[in-house]
């Protein structure tokens, strides 16, 4: 299951991802150090902006004109915010994964209703169910303003001026395209490529009328659970169909792709359109060793702790919207531990090393200018600088995801004492934002608050005083407990009274205000430190992306942005575990694994599977090819040289996982769902004929 990655809660706010930075080590030479690497090693996710038709024509002898690429454009649709999607009928019908419907479709639920149990078809138009609050997006138009925005940095003078001259040059065009012919009434948004190498300004049309159509059970959709997550052979039906509606009837639209339910072939070319989340191949080899070292690692080690904790509420609780989230935890924690791995591996690090070689020296053979040269060198030295501030930065943040809601209220006090003593008439103008926290969830709170003392015990040390003061000779977990039994941050007299009494903040003895005290003017100072330096980073970030696309062109795509991308690859099988892994699997797969493990609950079909027609055993269920993934493809489409739909994108083998900073197509694997399957599921177990006549005719 494809998924976005939880990077961002090792620091909330605008520092979110200041530390995906280096720290500069030397690699271990091994036998790998003679790994190849190369351009291609960013992947093949090209934009619509330089459409790749020559190296399709290399490739795979296959030429398709400018129309093939703006059909292709516009059948595919991003949706919402999360996933992409496609039309797939001349009626406005929307083909995405079960996964992204269940941010949504489950919504639509009644009284005494259990969609992820029952799943959902509508028999009749007027049975298909509106999504409040559901949108998707076409991509109608595509402008070009890197010039423009270049420009205007180049003009701008420190970092701050040049990223602040970049927003306010974004803003100035979308302004002036607001009302320019073909744009009026658009969804506008500024586009990066390649780390500010390019920018495209897009025009989409946005449909808010979006109805659910058809839904599988959460068993199906989800078969094999997070256990099954990113492996291979795979037998889920992740996917759902939706309608969008214009002026209360279905959409009519020439753009969408035609299902194509008899197959693919072993060595076919297959393209996957979509908009993949993010991708961080452009990074140097001192920043993927930071990732390595420290980034990753902590990233990892709060998802797990965090998810721990909901699933121990989760057992006598049993809610829905918690669930949602620990099938997001552990999704990220499958999907960040692969990325460790490879970011370990010493072969793909050895291949990261020679590339960067390869682009200095082509890089200096193009005589650019010799303070670009210097970028690696001034990224690496930044990078120093941050692994200094790391701990305090990431282990003294008082985010509110991941420490529970008082231990951040408590800076936030500390804050106000400040204010008050400095500025008291402007403390006094914000007293009636001082409002004693509600505890949403005990249990939660006490686990998130024990977690975040282990980390900090784990990264900052016993002999920290922030440690010292908040553990005090108990264990994180006894810790948490008494921090929570004797505060008083939730007595709404107490907080009226501080808040009256600005000064006594600095010297109340309140436990976990004490703690707030050592702990947040620390972090203040590291995540200061860290936001100028990382406005730095970013600045050298395009000037690396500016010498790639100098160096390479459009021979080389950029990094994934959650922008709409076509990817190409083939259909094949890979060697794993000792043995071949077939092309495609079928539904008699589905039920080998159910009766294997008896039915266990990852694995266990829902009544109206168990009793299958003979003919459905033997009809196409999954399969895979070489296309290049990451979060954010989760519902694409995946078609022919003919514009057909043969398959929905869903997932990514294990060995894909160091998709996000490296392409490697050896083993990588995507996975999808048959466009057979879908329509044979449907037909053979869900009666719906009418979705099967018009996704496949007769």
């Amino acid at each position: 299951m494809l998924r976005h990655s939880f990077r961002s809660l090792i620091l909330p706010g605008l520092l979110a991802g200041a530390f995906s930075l280096p720290v500069s080590a030397q690699l271990v030479p091994t036998a790998a150090d003679s790994a190849k690497g190369g351009p291609a090693d960013l992947g093949k996710m090209w934009t619509f902006d330089a459409p790749p038709a020559a190296y399709f024509q290399k490739t795979y002898n296959f030429t398709p004109d400018a129309k093939w690429f703006d059909e292709t454009r516009l059948a595919a649709l991003r949706f919402a915010d999360y996933c992409s999607a496609s039309f797939v009928s001349a009626n406005g019908l929307v083909m995405t994964n079960h996964h992204c419907a269940r941010e949504s479709g489950t919504g639509v639920q009644r009284k005494g209703e259990d969609l992820n149990k029952t799943g959902f078809y509508a028999k009749t138009l007027t049975e298909e169910r509106k999504v409040d609050g559901l949108f998707v997006d076409q991509l109608v138009q595509i402008e070009d303003i890197t010039g423009r925005v270049q420009t205007a940095m180049g003009q701008a003078g420190s970092e701050e001026d040049k990223l602040q001259a970049r927003e306010k040059a974004f803003d100035d065009i979308k302004k002036e395209y607001e009302t320019k012919t073909g744009w009026q009434g658009l969804q506008l948004q500024t586009i990066t490529f390649y780390n500010g190498g390019r920018y495209s300004l897009y025009g989409f049309k946005r449909y808010t009328d979006v109805r659910l159509v058809f839904m599988p059970e959460l068993q199906l959709g989800f078969f094999g659970g997070d256990y099954d997550n990113f492996t291979y052979p795979r037998y889920a039906l992740d996917c759902s169909f939706f309608r969008v509606y214009d002026n209360g009837k279905p959409l009519k639209t020439t753009h969408f792709f035609k299902f194509n339910p008899s197959g693919v072939r072993e060595g076919e070319p297959i393209f996957v359109v979509g908009n993949p989340g993010r991708t961080e191949r452009l990074k140097t080899v001192a920043e993927l060793e930071f990732d390595r070292d420290l980034q990753t690692p902590a990233t990892l080690d709060l998802l797990k702790n965090r998810s721990k904790a909901l699933q121990a509420y989760n057992t006598t609780v049993k809610n829905d919207s918690i669930l949602n989230e620990i099938f997001s935890y552990e999704n990220s924690i499958k999907a960040i531990s692969g990325q460790l791995a490879g970011l370990r591996d010493p072969f793909l690090m050895a291949r990261k090393a020679n590339f960067e070689k390869q682009f200095q020296a082509a890089a200096t053979a193009k005589n650019l200018p010799a303070d670009q040269l210097q970028t690696w060198k001034q990224l690496a030295d930044n990078t120093t600088k941050l692994r200094t501030l790391f701990k305090d930065a990431t282990y003294l943040a008082p985010n509110d995801r991941t420490v529970g809601q008082l231990l951040p209220f408590a800076a936030l006090l500390v804050q106000y004492g400040q204010l008050a003593a400095q500025r008291p008439q402007d403390a006094e103008r914000a007293r009636g934002l001082v409002v004693a926290p509600v505890i949403k969830n005990r249990q939660i709170e006490e686990a998130y608050l024990a977690a975040h003392l282990a980390e900090a015990q784990a990264g900052l040390g016993n002999d920290d005083p922030y440690v010292k003061a908040a553990l005090n000779g108990k264990t994180p977990a006894e810790a948490a407990a008494y921090l929570l039994k004797t505060t008083k941050l939730t007595d709404p007299e107490f907080i009226k009274d501080l808040a009256t009494r600005g000064g006594s903040i600095n010297s109340s003895s309140e436990p976990l205000l004490a703690l707030a005290r050592i702990g947040f003017p620390r972090y203040i100072q590291a995540a200061q430190q860290a936001q100028a330096l990382s406005q730095q980073q970013e600045v050298l970030r395009g000037q690396l992306g500016r010498m790639l696309y100098a160096v390479y062109g459009a021979a080389v795509p950029p990094d994934a942005t959650f922008s709409l991308r076509i990817n190409d690859g083939v259909v094949k099988s890979y060697d794993y575990n000792g043995t071949k892994a077939p092309v495609v699997t079928t539904f008699s797969g589905l039920y080998d694994r159910s009766y294997s493990f008896a039915g266990q609950a990852a694995w266990q079909l829902p009544d109206r599977w168990k009793t299958p027609p003979t003919a459905l055993l033997k009809e196409p269920m999954c399969f895979i090819t070489t296309n290049d993934i990451i979060g954010g493809n989760s519902g694409s489409p995946m078609i022919n040289k003919n514009r057909e739909a043969v398959g929905l994108v869903f997932d990514g083998n294990i060995e894909s996982l160091p998709g996000e900073f490296i392409f490697v197509p050896d083993a990588n694997r995507s996975i999808s769902v048959h466009a057979g399957g879908m329509i044979a599921a449907m037909r053979y177990i869900y009666k719906a004929d009418r979705l099967v006549t018009e996704l496949a005719g007769k």
